[in-house]
């Protein structure tokens, strides 16, 4: 549980127990669709629910994850249809006799018998998808499974509930039939159509959270299907930002190791054969030759090395700075080729890093004396997870009064000190640690922090007395007479 809840995107309050949890007789459902984007490494999972109220005054309605799904879920978020902002969510603990786990949605405003609402719920799953076959010739195609349970649970009674598979190619290999469903359908309980395969409709569903109905109708469904991209992984990511004030400056430096988790390669690699697949065009998906990555507008001085050294198969297309209060339309891009093309199974260590205007990202409150900035958690890699992530933002040096706010719970954080060269007393040093991060992480942490002016003329005062402590070591120096013996002088 602790994967899902530190790395929930909206307010989550955490409890032992509910302190009100909604009866199975407060709501029914109308109508429950949930939609599964597969993809790779993380796979979207979209389900509404069309609530209907049946007593009065109910604001607290539950919704159920099986204990595998809790298991894969990085990021989950309840709204209702149509409105952007996310609903409080509190764990409620697990139903007696069933694996699965209830989450009570506080609404906005309790309904009336009869009222009705739909709750629109998101989630991103990693690592739910697995390569099958496990090992792929250079030339071959690429094939994952995902698997997943047949009904969405719920407490309530449910009118109609169907679920909808998605594929970003239509080359569906296999996918699993149902059994012993006729109490709920007298149609073909699964069908398939171009890339989308269709479970149910399932009439007049009973609330499905209890012993018997899992263990005679619950079943886990499983889908084989091409996947045309290559299934991408960080194994770890390391994220320093220094925040400057004398160069007005916010450098972001980013140690990755990036994993091709998609199927191993079968044999020797031929580079001949990758370069005649480039050059026609038809590149295996599971090799990774490039990829891009959207960095904030403004940056200069980027870098982008490996263990070899610099990489100078890299594009940078700089998009302009924004002033601060206007809206960003507009980002930096930049287009990552490796030295090698990255296989199935094969890693990647590099760091990229850059420079960004501090006024960008930061800014200066007379009234209290403090500064905020804004750093990003991570820079998303399209269509990958990061699985652990740590994040160390570092202060000027002398600030006080550090305080953060983080946009989604951290594993764990500290301030430590952090010392380079020309400090006197070091550098306060903020750390943040995260597992599975998907693209919904992508959020600045803010962080605030006073600056006094002694700390302000510390550095300059360094490096004064550095000088003159060098100076004055160059003149002691010159004055000192190294010779072991002096030659008499003759006279003449």
């Amino acid at each position: 549980m602790q994967r899902l809840w530190s790395a929930i995107s909206c307010v989550l309050l955490a409890s032992a127990a509910a302190a009100s949890s909604a009866s199975s007789q407060s709501f029914e459902n109308s109508a429950i669709v949930r939609t599964i984007d597969l993809g790779g490494s993380l796979v979207h999972v979209t389900t509404t629910f069309a609530v209907k109220a049946l007593k009065e005054a109910v604001n607290v309605y539950t919704i159920t994850l099986p204990e595998d799904e809790i298991f894969n879920t990085s990021w989950l978020e309840v709204k209702v249809k149509g409105n952007q902002h996310p609903l409080t969510i509190t764990y409620s603990g697990a139903p007696v006799g069933s694996k699965s786990h209830n989450l009570d949605v506080n609404l906005e405003k309790p309904l009336e018998a009869g009222a009705t609402i739909n709750l629109v719920l998101e989630t991103v799953q990693t690592h739910a998808t697995w390569p099958w076959p496990k090992q792929a010739a250079q030339d071959e195609d690429q094939s994952l499974k995902y698997e997943t349970s047949l009904f969405v649970l719920s407490p309530y009674n449910t009118s109609v509930q169907r679920t909808k598979f998605k594929s970003s190619s239509p080359r569906i290999l296999s996918y699993t039939t149902p059994e012993d469903v006729q109490a709920f359908t007298v149609d073909n309980p699964v069908s398939k159509s171009g890339a989308t395969v269709t479970y149910g409709p399932f009439n007049n569903v009973p609330s499905s959270v209890n012993s018997e109905f899992l263990e005679q109708y619950q079943q886990h469904v499983v889908l084989h299907y091409n996947y045309d991209f290559p299934v991408l992984e960080v194994l770890e990511l390391k994220r320093a930002a220094e925040i400057s004030h004398w160069g007005a400056n916010l450098n972001i430096q980013d140690d990755i190791v990036l994993h091709n988790a998609g199927p191993q390669l079968k044999g020797h690699f031929s580079r001949l054969q990758h370069q005649s697949q480039s050059f026609y065009g038809r590149g295996a998906p599971h090799v990774l030759p490039l990829f891009t990555v959207q960095l904030p507008p403004g940056i200069r001085n980027t870098y982008y090395i490996d263990q070899i050294g610099n990489v100078s198969t890299s594009r940078l297309r700089a998009a302009p700075s924004v002033a601060r209060g206007v809206k960003n339309t507009q980002n930096s891009v930049m287009e990552l080729k490796p030295r090698y093309p990255i296989m199935g199974g094969w890693n990647y260590t590099y760091t990229l890093g850059w420079d960004a205007p501090l006024g960008d990202s930061g800014s200066y409150d007379s009234k209290t004396g403090k500064y905020l900035v804004s750093v990003p958690v991570m820079t998303e890699i399209p269509g990958a997870v990061v699985n652990n992530a740590e994040v160390s933002i570092i202060l000027p040096e002398g600030a006080t009064d550090v305080d953060y706010v983080t946009p989604f719970p951290a594993l764990s954080n500290e301030i430590s000190t952090h010392v380079t060269y020309l400090d006197t007393i070091g550098r306060p040093m903020v750390t943040f640690k995260y597992k599975n991060l998907t693209n919904k992480h992508a959020k600045p942490i803010y962080i605030s922090y006073r600056v006094p002016i002694s700390a302000h003329l510390r550095k300059p005062m360094a490096v004064t007395t550095a000088l003159l402590t060098l100076f004055t070591f160059a003149m002691v120096a010159r004055r000192v007479d190294l010779t072991i013996h002096k030659m008499p002088t003759r006279k003449m």
